[in-house]
């Protein structure tokens, strides 16, 4: 009987087989997010134009919400040749190298704007760290900027003690230490499940991830604090990519292009929609206090400096440039 991973293996072989003259080609791409989210709608508009525009000699099987390889699998998957593309959400690599939490800061980019300056300065440190093993970045897109999904009113870091806070990542995780609440990493498809089994009481999260996992289910009021956005990324392995002739990879290359400004801009417009409908499902949108917002800056502060301590030269070179 053939399992899963034979069967992977199978198809990657097939669009690893054949060079200019290749007949059709189906790459399997793994996503961590479920069909309704931005980013895995935006994956799939781009799977469509590169299947439009090879004449179907290249196409995508796309497989969303971890149900073939799970989220912190994904890169090493890419990076082996099991799978020869992904979508990986760039801060989990941080226990590998600092430098991929550079859109963890709190507060350090909270504006459309700020957030491409800091993406322009950081991609080329990204670049040569994927291409050094053996990786290329197709495009990345960030997430809206992260909300506090919560059961009660929070005027103060205070008011954070106790409350067992969802968090996604190492940095997320540092910053629920330093508001004083309880961090628990919970993977996103398990974020329904880890509130209705009490192990978490309030999540860090983007309104599209709160709409994700219908938060109004569980919590009562957003704080829109803008905390981060962090970053997903579309990435290929350099090997498949060798494969494939010069025509399909300028027409990937320019498809990613065209993905990335539109993502940019879709987030924007799904922003405003997630808020509208976490409020008509009864969720309270909120401005953190002013007591909240200073508090909440010094945190900032704070874990910048130890980011930019453990990312060292790298980390030294990312402020130098978003800051000039």
């Amino acid at each position: 009987m053939l399992t899963r991973n034979s069967m992977l293996a199978a198809a990657i072989g097939l669009a690893l087989a054949s060079g200019t003259a290749q007949a059709q080609v189906k790459w399997d791409m793994p996503t961590p997010y479920p069909d309704s989210n931005f980013h895995t709608k935006n994956i799939r508009q781009f799977a469509d134009e590169i299947a439009k525009g090879t004449g179907g000699k290249l196409q995508f099987t796309l497989h969303p919400a971890n149900s073939l390889i799970k989220h912190p699998e994904i890169k090493r998957a890419v990076q082996t040749g099991q799978v020869p593309i992904a979508e990986v959400l760039v801060s989990l690599l941080a226990n590998e190298a600092a430098v991929f939490a550079f859109d963890s800061n709190p507060f350090l980019a909270s504006t459309s704007e700020q957030q491409k300056r800091l993406w322009e300065a950081s991609k080329p440190h990204i670049v040569k760290r994927l291409e050094a093993q053996g990786m290329s970045l197709l495009y990345s897109v960030p997430w809206p900027p992260s909300a506090i999904h919560t059961k009660k009113v929070i005027n103060s870091l205070a008011d954070f003690k106790g409350v067992k806070l969802r968090s996604y990542s190492a940095i997320t995780s540092r910053f629920g230490e330093l508001a004083g609440s309880i961090p628990v990493l919970i993977a996103a498809p398990e974020v329904a499940q880890a509130f209705k089994t009490g192990m978490i009481d309030a999540q860090i999260n983007s309104p599209a991830g709160g709409v994700d996992t219908q938060t109004w289910d569980f919590t009562t009021h957003l704080y829109d604090a803008q905390v981060i956005s962090p970053h997903n990324m579309v990435f290929v392995n350099k090997a498949a990519w060798a494969k494939l002739d010069a025509a399909t990879q300028k027409l990937i290359t320019t498809a990613a292009a065209t993905a990335e400004k539109r993502g940019w801009e879709v987030r924007e417009q799904e922003n405003a929609a997630n808020l509208k409908m976490l409020e008509s499902k009864g969720i309270k949108i909120l401005k953190p206090s002013a007591k909240l917002t200073a508090e909440f800056a010094e945190l900032g502060k704070k874990m910048t400096a130890e980011w930019a301590a453990k990312a060292g030269a790298e980390g030294d070179a990312i402020l130098k440039a978003y800051q000039k």
